[in-house]
């Protein structure tokens, strides 16, 4: 299988991957949790293990849509403006007040003198808030969906363990045995 791999983010202890391809979630679905990495560095002369551990987070890419407001769910008021304009904004309802049912968001504008501007203004600015909703709660989402994968990464939230000295890769959620060659390669 072939796969496009984009570094978005890669800082000290942190790497953030795009991966893209066919069948890429059901290839790497399985790898979210603790991994622990046990090597003898060549520097090490008395031969002690160093353990390492990293812990993976597998998540599919949010599609962004566009925000719809169905005018059933909109509540338009008018009313008289106010603060300073003369007449016009005294004797004119121009503002508006727009409430959206599903949300409860309640935006207001009297900037124009026009009621159709403060209309289409105060839409724009609506639909900017709910996609702002929207965003804050993909992440809320991505978030809690990130931190139950991850886990605590201690040694008891491990996934896999791979011993170099040895040579094996051993799968606890399997529960299986691979040679270090073959999980290097890909072929396990």
């Amino acid at each position: 299988m072939v796969f496009d791999v984009e570094i978005i983010d890669e800082r000290h202890g942190f790497v953030m991957l795009r991966i893209s391809g066919c069948a890429v979630h059901e290839q790497f679905g399985d790898e979210a949790g603790g991994h622990r990495w046990q090597r003898v560095p060549p520097t090490e002369k008395r031969g002690r293990v160093h353990t390492s551990t990293v812990t993976v987070a597998v998540l599919p890419e949010p599609i962004a849509g566009v925000i719809d407001v169905r005018e059933a769910d909109l509540g338009w008021t008018t009313k008289r403006g106010t603060g300073p304009g003369g007449q016009h904004r005294n004797k004119t309802e121009s503002a508006v007040v727009l409430r959206h049912t599903p949300s409860g968001l309640v935006v207001q504008c009297q900037s124009e003198r026009s009621q159709k501007r403060n209309k289409d203004s105060a839409l724009a600015v609506l639909r900017a808030r709910l996609w702002a909703k929207q965003q804050v709660a993909a992440h809320d989402q991505r978030s809690a969906a990130r931190r139950s994968q991850v886990g605590s990464g201690q040694r008891g939230d491990k996934r896999r363990t791979i011993r170099v000295q040895d040579g094996q890769v051993h799968d606890h959620v399997l529960g299986l045995r691979f040679r270090l060659e073959d999980y290097l390669k890909g072929i396990w």
